[in-house]
């Protein structure tokens, strides 16, 4: 699965987003247009991302532009693997 389906599945499940979910696009903004994406939210995101994936986030590697929008958040995480992996 690509990291932009992944990103979007993590998201759906963690804010119970339902079909709303699903209907997320690269160029869909995040922080600001969910109401669902608090302070909390990011918190277990991020750690969804972590057991799920296999990856470390450092808290000073995420800012608001990370989570601008859905392409952007799965671009950090694509980036994230790859650096994993190589």
């Amino acid at each position: 699965m690509d990291p932009l389906s992944q990103v979007r599945l993590i998201l759906t499940h963690s804010l119970k987003l339902g079909p709303r979910g699903e209907k997320l696009s690269a160029s869909s903004p995040l922080l600001g247009a969910l109401p669902e994406l608090d302070s909390l939210a990011l918190a277990s995101i991020l750690t969804s991302f972590e057991e799920q994936l296999g990856i470390k986030i450092e808290d000073d590697e995420i800012n608001a532009e990370t989570f601008a929008t859905l392409g952007s958040l799965s671009d950090f995480v694509a980036r994230k693997l790859a650096g994993q992996h190589g």
